[in-house]
């Protein structure tokens, strides 16, 4: 989901303000991304109440005063005040401001992970449980059939993670399953773990070969694709035996094709020209 113009520097000054409450290591960064969700679940519910919350024709500071006055005693001073701000902002469209609140949420439960010591643990995760998604029809029917109880894909997901995978991931997982908001699982997965790479100002690089690679083999390839891109790099690694020599790396929407497999389809395309 896009954001433009307005909601675009709206949404940047959120992450700012978020930044800077857990820059304070005394605010919960967890208990923030569950109140931050909860708040999106409501205005992602109640239309109405959304729009007065982006109206440009109302004042800043009243639709900050709504916030106080409706959500006050039901999140932390943190929380509110963060929701203060947002809706002081301007708005290119309603939506935008339910989008914010939901990667505001995402961010705070990865700083979580990231003071923990297990960012990279999740950002792993995330990436291992959207291969054995991709791998699966019948789980992945089962976490996006739209007539399935929302409680009974909880309790599939806590039969999958709970206690396997750190608790960060499973709350994202979780948020993102039971609360889609039109997305496919897979484009949801992807844009977590760009969100997560995001917290350390890296790039994620999906690497296929077909083989597993050495430690070396890593941090080779992880120091030349940073030397390349000009930032830090977090591989994601997958192992497919059609990849028959060599590697495919993907950045973004760009591909890196070294494997032979692709050296050979391209040799066959140019003969058959």
């Amino acid at each position: 989901m896009t954001a433009h113009g307005a909601s675009r520097e709206a949404t940047a000054a959120g992450r700012e303000r978020l930044d800077a409450l857990t820059d304070n290591t005394s605010v919960d960064a967890a208990q923030l991304a569950d109140e931050l969700a909860a708040v999106t679940a409501l205005l992602d519910r109640e239309v109405s109440l959304r729009r007065v919350l982006t109206d440009p024709a109302q004042a800043g500071e009243a639709k900050a005063e709504l916030v106080q006055r409706l959500l006050g005693g039901q999140v932390g001073g943190e929380t509110a005040d963060l929701l203060a701000g947002l809706v002081r902002s301007r708005w290119s469209q309603s939506r935008d401001l339910v989008d914010a609140l939901e990667q505001l949420a995402n961010t705070a439960d990865l700083t979580a992970a990231q003071r923990a010591g297990t960012l990279d643990n999740v950002e792993d995760e995330l990436f291992r449980f959207g291969r054995i998604v991709s791998s699966n029809t019948e789980l992945r029917a089962a976490l996006t059939n739209r007539s399935a109880n929302t409680s009974a894909k909880g309790e599939l997901l806590r039969s999958l993670l709970g206690g396997r995978a750190d608790a960060t991931t499973e709350r994202l997982v979780t948020r993102l399953v039971t609360a889609p908001r039109g997305r496919s699982l897979e484009s949801g997965l992807e844009s977590l773990s760009k969100l997560a790479a995001e917290r350390r100002d890296r790039m994620v690089a999906v690497v296929t070969s077909a083989v597993p690679l050495s430690d070396g083999q890593k941090q080779r390839l992880g120091a030349a694709l940073a030397k390349l891109y000009g930032r830090q790099m977090h591989l994601n690694l997958d192992v497919d035996p059609a990849v028959l020599g060599g590697i495919r790396v993907q950045v973004g929407d760009e591909v890196i094709n070294g494997s032979l497999a692709d050296r050979i389809e391209d040799a066959g395309r140019r003969v058959a020209g």
